[in-house]
């Protein structure tokens, strides 16, 4: 039962942001060289769809760049 619990603690925790990382980098690896589609629209989409589904917030552009 134990190692069962670790497994699932393994897949969520390490795993998932893994693969909704790997999804974005796809995506945008897609897009620089064809252009923007529907289809790198829908890997982006279902990269931050998982990432609010555990627990952390999409990426999003600074409103106001900081310059120091």
């Amino acid at each position: 039962m134990l190692w069962n619990m670790l497994r699932r603690w393994l897949l969520v925790a390490i795993a998932v942001p893994l693969a909704a990382a790997g999804v974005r980098r796809l995506s945008d690896a897609v897009e620089s060289r064809r252009g923007p589609s529907r289809g790198t629209a829908l890997l982006r989409r279902a990269a931050n769809g998982v990432q609010q589904a555990f627990g952390r917030k999409p990426k999003r552009k600074r409103r106001w760049p900081l310059s120091r």
